[in-house]
This record gives structure tokens, sequence and C-alpha cells, in this order.
């Protein structure tokens, strides 16, 4: 297992219950590359991109995320905590990066989720059952089959997921993805700062050191 995937498995144990249930680690395949540089403004924010938590808050966390990626998975209930521990003071701005076959669907999904203000419950629903509609080398369901009973509205769903907007969004990110020079997900930014050295105390240090700035 590379350095990646022995921390990633280890911010899982440390993780604990996710949405009722324990999140299972699989090694991630993701590789590790060298940090981007940092920035704030264009490819690395645009104003279409989801957001959690408050606009207004001073420290804002960017994650080039993949639903289908396991590390992903894993770091979302981390990030979560971190949020948590500075409740108003910290955002989390998502950059979709399509890395996986099925990741494209299930962006698509949660873009149409967004549109019936059910995005984070979609999201959570998506990454707790990761393994049925992206399994990574086997056989797997669509990602629609999983989101059921979270009172989406399935049909019209399946109609917005398709539009050309979300078509343009999806083109937008797979091009910032490039020009910010993330090849491996999750990627972070806090203020601009990227991520020296990837894991999840270093990423809460990250973020305490930003909201204790002056």
């Amino acid at each position: 297992m590379n350095r990646r995937g022995a921390i990633v498995a280890t911010a899982i144990v440390a993780a604990g219950i996710f949405a009722g249930g324990t999140l299972l680690w699989r090694p991630a395949r993701e590789k590790s590359v060298a940090t981007p540089a940092a920035s704030t403004g264009a490819p690395f924010i645009r104003a279409h991109a989801p957001v959690l938590g408050p606009n207004t808050a001073p420290v804002t966390i960017i994650e080039f995320f993949d639903p289908a990626c396991e590390a992903c998975r894993a770091f979302y209930p981390v990030v979560k905590r971190i949020m948590t521990s500075f409740p108003s003071k910290v955002r989390l701005v998502l950059r979709y990066a399509a890395f996986h076959p099925t990741s494209a669907e299930a962006i698509r999904i949660l873009e149409a989720a967004r549109r019936q203000g059910k995005f984070e419950a979609v999201l959570e629903r998506l990454l707790e059952t990761q393994g049925q509609w992206a399994p990574h080398g086997r056989p797997a369901d669509s990602a629609w089959t999983v989101v059921e009973g979270l009172g989406l509205d399935l049909a019209q769903a399946k109609q917005d997921a398709v539009k050309p907007e979300v078509t343009a969004l999806l083109a937008q990110d797979a091009e910032d993805v490039k020009a910010a020079g993330v090849r491996a997900t999750p990627t972070f930014f806090v203020n601009g700062k990227p991520l020296q050295r990837f894991g999840a105390q270093e990423l809460h240090d990250l973020v305490k050191s930003e909201v204790k700035a002056p």
C-alpha cells in the first residue's frame, strides 16, 4: 500500500461511524503526485461549485473530489468533523474530478439533487453505497438505484441530470482539473494554500491555523 493509501486507511478507522454504519475501506487506486500551486481563483473556484457550510465562513476548503473515489469517501467524515469543530468558520467547496468510469453519472445525479435541495443527502447515500455503483473492476449497478427513498423526485432528476448546463459543468470542471494540475483525489486547498503533506491531521492543522490567523 502506498503512503496515501496507508494514510487514508488510518483516516477511515479514525472517522468511526458514518451515517449509521462503519465505512469499509479498500486501498485507493489514485496516485500521489506533487501538490499543485496555491490559488483562490479560477481554475480552483467557480461560481457553479457546490458549497457546504456558510458562504460567509472566513476559511474555505477546496476539495477536488470524485464521488467514485475510495479516498474521497474515507475523507468525507474527516472533513465534516473539521467543519463541526469550527462552526461558522469553515466552508467546503467541492470541485468535481471524474477520474473513474462511473463518476460522471454520479456527478449528474448530485447536480440534479442540488436542484431539489437534496445535494448533501444524496452525496452521503452515494458514499455509503459506493461499493455497489463504483466497485472498481467489477460489474457496477447504476448509481440511480441507490438514491431512492431520499425524497428525490427521480423522474425530474433524470431529466435535470442530462440538461446542457450539467454537461457544460462537467466539461468546465474537467478543464479546471487539468489546468490546476490535479491528478489525485482528494486534493485539498485551504484559503488557497495547498495541503503540503497529505493526511487527516495535516488537513485539520492547516484549517486550524487559518481559523486562528488574524
